[in-house]
């Protein structure tokens, strides 16, 4: 029989917080429930590489519940759901509470876009018979990572009469990929004396698209032309064209178990979609909330939120004035009442680079979803600090609920730092703080998640929707 717990070991299991004991129980049942959850996750990753794709692929689904187009002359009813689609790469879902909106909104707000490179308007060429992309990196990338690794085309070509092209090459069997060439060791003496961060230069994120020339020597750089050739077959488009295109390299990998345990999930783009696909999976499940319920896909968050797609411009704002209009109140009564779970991830502690993180005040793998009271660099700079008050909520509905969570920080207090869309919604009088799932590798092409965690966030988003 286990031996009676002496009067400081009792002391001290009521008083000293234990963090081990709020993590994952481990047991079977809910290690089975978290591969069961992360099964179509990694589906809706494959599928969701760029903004667009995600907004698409959402669209289907929430369809497949009922979701209808907003229209802000209709009035809405206690249960009715809704989205918002703005310009194909950011997107609101709305389901309509049982209180008046003068009680204020729930609301979840992750965001789509992932690093990545950009082609630039005028991207291809040719030098030393070989067809060459160039790119604007996007975000906040090593770059190094991103050479001799394989790369798919994804976005859109918008021709001038105004028909859009989808393009997608590199993502199904037998399709060719592409990639940013490196030097070989051998010849890289020069280079490999260079800072980390320039091991390769942006300038240098050139991507291999072809080789082989047009059939004609009375044409120059025929390789280019060879490749604008069978652009021009698949989709019916000429050089121009790329002047109005939105069009990327991501990588060609495939999402996929990581570990003899198939713990983890290794993928490219789990910042942010982790907590787009999770925070959507909550917002489906509840059907009659108490709170009207919106849930939030931004775009252009890696770039410092900026643009008509990113949440540091109104069009959040201006969809709660349209919900608001119909109940005879401001925007800004109903924001003033609201609260937002800012669904981003944090770093997990990585063993390699312990030296990175304050142990007492990291998030770590598999201890379950982490909450982040504040982000920001060194002095707190560009964060918005969730309130003890807030905390104190969202402490209480996640106990209540039984999810397993844990607190975090990004990085040692000197050692740099990041934001999220949280001081933007919080610019709006809005009570906010960061939830999300711990990553290791964070903003590589191939980052890494636990399944316990990202099943702990859906929890989370779910006990923060139906919370009373």
């Amino acid at each position: 029989m286990e031996k009676e717990k002496t009067a400081g070991q009792q002391l001290a299991e009521r008083l000293l917080l234990n963090r081990k004991n709020m993590g994952m129980s481990g047991d079977d049942a809910s290690e089975q429930a978290a591969q069961d959850f992360c099964t179509p996750y990694m589906a809706f990753l494959d599928r969701c590489k760029t903004e667009r794709e995600a907004v698409s692929e959402i669209i289907k689904l929430v369809q497949q519940k009922g979701y209808r187009p907003f229209d802000p002359n209709t009035h809405y009813q206690a249960g009715d759901q809704v989205y918002y689609n703005n310009r194909g790469k950011a997107l609101i879902l709305a389901t309509i509470g049982t209180q008046p909106l003068s009680e204020g909104v729930r609301i979840m707000a992750s965001h789509i876009d992932s690093p990545r490179l950009d082609l630039k308007p005028n991207p291809l060429y040719e030098e030393a018979e070989l067809a060459m992309f160039k790119t604007h990196y996007y975000g906040g990338i090593k770059k190094y990572q991103w050479g001799a690794i394989p790369l798919a085309l994804h976005g859109v070509i918008v021709k001038k009469n105004g028909e859009t092209i989808t393009v997608r090459i590199g993502e199904n069997a037998g399709d060719p990929v592409f990639l940013v060439n490196d030097l070989l060791p051998h010849l890289a003496d020069e280079q490999m004396k260079r800072p980390l961060a320039q091991g390769l230069k942006g300038e240098e994120l050139n991507v291999l698209v072809g080789c082989r020339p047009f059939k004609d020597d009375k044409v120059s750089e025929r390789v280019k032309l060879n490749v604008i050739r069978l652009l021009n077959e698949k989709y019916d488009i000429v050089e121009e064209d790329f002047l109005s295109a939105e069009l990327c390299m991501v990588p060609a990998f495939c999402a996929q178990d990581i570990g003899f345990d198939r713990g983890m999930i290794g993928s490219y783009g789990h910042d942010d979609r982790v907590c787009s696909y999770t925070s959507l999976m909550a917002a489906l499940e509840v059907e009659h909330p108490t709170k009207t319920l919106l849930t939030v896909f931004a775009d252009k968050e890696e770039t410092g939120s900026d643009g008509n797609t990113g949440l540091n411009s109104h069009y959040l704002e201006f969809f709660i004035e349209h919900l608001a209009k119909q109940e005879g109140l401001c925007g800004r009564d109903v924001l003033s009442h609201s609260t937002c779970l800012s669904a981003d991830v944090n770093a997990a502690f990585d063993p390699t680079f312990g030296d990175t993180l304050e142990k007492r005040n990291c998030a770590y793998l598999n201890y379950g979803v982490v909450v982040t009271q504040y982000t920001g660099s060194r002095g707190k700079y560009g964060t918005s600090q969730a309130s003890a008050e807030f905390m104190a909520q969202v402490r209480s509905f996640l106990d209540d609920a039984g999810v397993a969570w844990q607190t975090g920080e990004l990085g040692k207090v000197d050692l740099g730092g990041g934001g999220t869309v949280a001081k933007y919604i919080a610019a709006l009088d809005v009570d906010v703080v960061d939830v999300g799932v711990p990553v290791l590798s964070m903003h590589a092409p191939f980052e890494v998640v636990s399944k316990n965690d990202v099943y702990a966030t859906y929890q989370a988003f779910k006990a923060y929707a139906q919370a009373n």
